[in-house]
């Protein structure tokens, strides 16, 4: 007799939706002329110094594991760029891992802190993989909603109203996907009182951190006493346009980075070698690749925030990573209807509001990721669909 695929597939796994945004690429594919402002990824290839250190690690044989805390010169690269940035000290022998992408660091995490049932405090809207990494830690998600009238901020009143003898942890990851949201330093520092107050454990992904463009990204584990409470999580993805290279990085104290290294070697045994070597020249010779980077999306950020506003999608100005959330409420459609018609109708892509959280719905998330003539010709598209649907 047949098992019922429903006996086969685990409860955790079942209670995952498909992701929100995934359906849409699947769709983008099998259309001609679309202009993608849905994934969020640099459109700029990787500096060629850096991935020049990739290929020379392959010529040179470097095509073996590494350690499972990653290369000891990656580490120390890291510890330095950390405390040249934000003042903190990690010892690179025993409070950084090196992880395939911000996203296993994130992962090992959750799994390295979490006991079945424990909370995790969560802003809604937020990244859409945070919900998942939860569940499939046995963990109960406990959303803290946030709106435009604020910017989309978390409130430090919002956090405290929601923990419970249960709540373990909270995931910030600010400046914010899918809103563009960052949290200022007084903003934070309420967060770290209630942190320490109620005894929590933070996880802190500051993949965007590079991506601030009013004043300088403000780090929650730089805040007196929160090192100790937080699991500060980046990478290379964005800031380098290094996502395909798959490098990540977590630093916490030292028995929690022990923790999530017992699941790495497990799982993944270490990041990618040549990856690891080219992250190793992004960070001691990147910074001029960087900062022109962030000056293209801040002039795409301008182009595309007052363009939404122009044609009746009000949106507020996102200061960090490089997306745009407008409302879309004024064409009556909700978001994945919007979406979909979007696509079909004028062949420009984005991803809807709701895929990363209730309070998400009414809006979408446009990625200024893009050549400025493609975000140009899309905003004359979404032009004619709103005054199509108004």
């Amino acid at each position: 007799m047949e098992k019922s695929v429903k006996s086969i597939i685990s409860q955790r796994v079942q209670s995952i939706p498909a992701s929100g945004i995934r359906k849409y690429f699947d769709l983008l594919n099998s259309m001609e002329g679309v202009i993608s402002l849905g994934v969020g990824e640099p459109d700029f290839v990787t500096p060629w110094h850096i991935s020049e250190a990739g290929i020379y690690a392959v010529e040179k044989g470097y095509t073996m594991y590494t350690s499972n805390y990653g290369l000891i010169e990656l580490r120390e690269e890291i510890a330095r760029h950390l405390r040249a940035r934000y003042g903190l000290e990690y010892d690179p022998d025993t409070e950084i891992l090196v992880t395939s992408g911000s996203s296993e660091a994130l992962d090992l995490a959750m799994r390295s802190i979490l006991d079945p049932g424990q909370e995790v405090i969560i802003p809604d809207p937020s990244y859409v993989a945070y919900m998942p990494y939860t569940v499939l830690s046995e963990g109960s998600v406990v959303p803290v909603p946030t709106f435009v009238e604020n910017d989309f901020k978390v409130k430090a009143s919002d956090i405290e109203e929601r923990v419970t003898e249960r709540t373990k942890a909270m995931l910030l990851g600010y400046p914010n996907n899918p809103t563009g949201t960052v949290l200022e330093k007084t903003d934070l520092e309420e967060i770290a009182g209630v942190v320490r107050n109620r005894d929590l454990m933070v996880i802190s992904d500051d993949i965007y951190d590079r991506l601030v463009y009013n004043g300088e990204h403000a780090c929650l584990a730089a805040l007196p006493g929160m090192r100790e409470r937080t699991i500060l999580v980046n990478g290379f993805s964005k800031a380098y346009a290094m996502t395909g290279w798959r490098i990540g990085y977590a630093a916490a104290p030292a028995y929690i980075i022990e923790a999530m290294m017992k699941v790495h070697q497990y799982g993944m045994m270490c990041a990618p070698i040549m990856g690891q070597m080219a992250a190793v020249e992004a960070l001691q010779n990147g910074e001029e690749a960087v900062l022109k980077m962030v000056a293209e999306y801040d002039r795409r950020r301008r182009v595309i925030v007052e363009g939404l506003n122009d044609i009746g999608l009000k949106c507020f100005e996102p200061k960090g990573a490089f997306y745009a959330f407008p409302s879309i409420r004024s064409t009556g459609l909700s978001s994945d209807d919007f979406v979909e018609k979007l696509l079909i109708e004028e062949k420009v892509a984005v991803i809807p509001g709701s895929a990363f959280g209730e309070c998400g719905e009414g809006y979408i998330r446009c990625c200024y990721a893009v050549a400025l003539p493609d975000i140009e010709e899309a905003l004359e598209r979404m032009r004619r669909f709103v005054e199509r649907h108004k």
